[in-house]
């Protein structure tokens, strides 16, 4: 049985870690998926509390996952159209695969701020915000999953 939860562990840390780039695949739960896994092995007992904290995080993550784009989008000098369009973009993105995910919520809020009469270049700014966004919140799923598999190494050495 061991044998079986190790594999899945780095099957889904693996999984979890491809997920990061690929946004129909939820990474970082899956990850973490893989060490609860890892938990229920002889080799490794994680404590109670750092399961709930790394729980909560990947919760936090896959909240911010969705939200970054939309402050990305704000910090760059959008309105309340492009966020709008960000969330529209997203939403529609995600339907359209994982192409879609990176140029949804990008086009939602170039759209969105057409829509409120902004220039093209404003509406560009704003798409530009929610693009750097999205790559925010990849590399922070990339920092988290690559945190989890480097706590799994540590645990087999």
């Amino acid at each position: 049985m061991e044998y079986l939860l190790i594999i899945l562990c780095v099957l889904c840390l693996l999984v979890g870690l491809a997920g990061c780039v690929v946004p129909v695949i939820p990474g970082p739960p899956i990850a973490y998926l893989g060490m609860l896994c890892l938990h229920f092995t002889e080799r490794v007992s994680f404590s109670a509390a750092t399961l709930v904290m790394w729980g909560v995080i990947v919760l936090l993550m896959a909240v911010l996952d969705y939200v970054i784009p939309i402050v990305g989008t704000k910090v760059f000098g959008g309105t309340k159209y492009g966020n709008w369009g960000c969330i529209i973009g997203t939403i529609v993105g995600l339907i359209l695969g994982p192409l879609g995910v990176i140029v949804g919520p990008f086009a939602g809020a170039c759209v969105g701020e057409l829509l409120a009469h902004r220039t093209f270049a404003e509406a560009l700014k704003s798409a530009i915000g929610s693009f750097l966004g999205f790559l925010c919140g990849t590399l922070l799923k990339l920092l988290l999953c690559g945190y989890f598999i480097y706590k799994a190494i540590e645990a087999f050495l």
